[in-house]
């Protein structure tokens, strides 16, 4: 799995430590005003920037419609949504059946990336043994399971909140040098709070995993969306839901802990279009 999943943080660093000491340069992601364009005949229009990093949603009528080669699921209303990596350059859009199939490709606006110092982790878990590192590939491939679902919840429409209350000490698409030693990129977002303080459901969905002790991020919650679109909560102290519960937006989940490879307390949020990762801020800036 590439980037960094709530199970591989050790070959893509990601899980933030709430206080440690956190060196920001560099600049933050790119928001240049944009207007949507106006689709070509037959392609799907969409109400979202085109930016690395970002959940796309939008409408479609011709079928197959093809993200990259990816088939995506339509609603029956027409709704669909994808998701753009954090250094993705272009997509391509493909409508019809191979026989008839027109294609587009369009620009994906870049983002400016943070610098992010993170020190004070336990050693183990920047450089694992190899018995905990085949432990951390086990649980790494629960998450990649739980994130092939594409059910045909409608969570992912929103609307969505932060799921929870604290300062941001890290953000999407930063890099990170841990323990003086340069790792890849952060591709979710820190909320440094107390523990015990709550972990609320993002948006409506249905929980599909709940693990009570993964090695890099502790108690981790997984939350089905619809469409391919899921959240992860981790580094909890307590979770308050089990696989195949359905939540509602601003439920509480669980609670802030340090569990895993943390530091100090806080909640790490990340968001999916199946193995995409993305900038959950964007889902806030409305």
């Amino acid at each position: 799995m590439n980037h960094d999943s709530p199970a591989n943080e050790a070959q893509q660093p990601h899980a933030a430590a709430a206080f440690c000491l956190l060196t920001l340069a560099l600049f933050d992601t790119a928001t240049a005003a944009w207007a949507a364009p106006t689709a070509s005949p037959g392609f799907p229009q969409l109400s979202d920037e085109l930016r690395q990093g970002a959940l796309i949603s939008g409408t479609a009528e011709l079928r197959p419609l093809r993200i990259d080669g990816r088939e995506l699921p339509i609603g029956a209303d027409g709704a669909i949504v994808f998701g753009l990596g954090r250094d993705q350059k272009e997509v391509q859009i493909c409508i019809g059946p191979a026989s008839k199939q027109r294609c587009e490709t369009r620009a994906v606006q870049p983002g400016k990336w943070r610098i992010e110092r993170v020190n004070g982790l336990p050693p183990k878990t920047v450089t694992p043994d190899p018995e905990t590192a085949a432990r951390i590939a086990r649980e790494a491939a629960l998450v990649v399971e739980a994130r092939r679902v594409s059910s045909t919840g409608r969570g992912f429409l929103g609307p969505w909140q932060q799921p929870a209350s604290g300062r941001i000490s890290g953000i999407y698409g930063s890099q990170r040098i841990l323990n003086g030693v340069p790792g890849s990129t952060h591709l979710g977002l820190d909320i440094a709070a107390p523990t015990g303080d709550p972990v609320l459901a993002a948006a409506d969905g249905q929980v599909s995993l709940v693990h009570q002790d993964m090695v890099l991020s502790g108690k981790t919650v997984l939350i089905d969306h619809g469409q391919g679109v899921s959240t992860v909560y981790i580094h909890m102290s307590e979770i308050a839901v089990a696989e195949g519960q359905a939540v509602k937006r601003g439920e509480r989940i669980g609670s802030i802990g340090a569990t895993g490879r943390a530091s100090g307390p806080h909640l790490h949020w990340g968001l999916n279009w199946f193995e995409v990762k993305l900038d959950p801020r964007m889902l806030l800036e409305d």
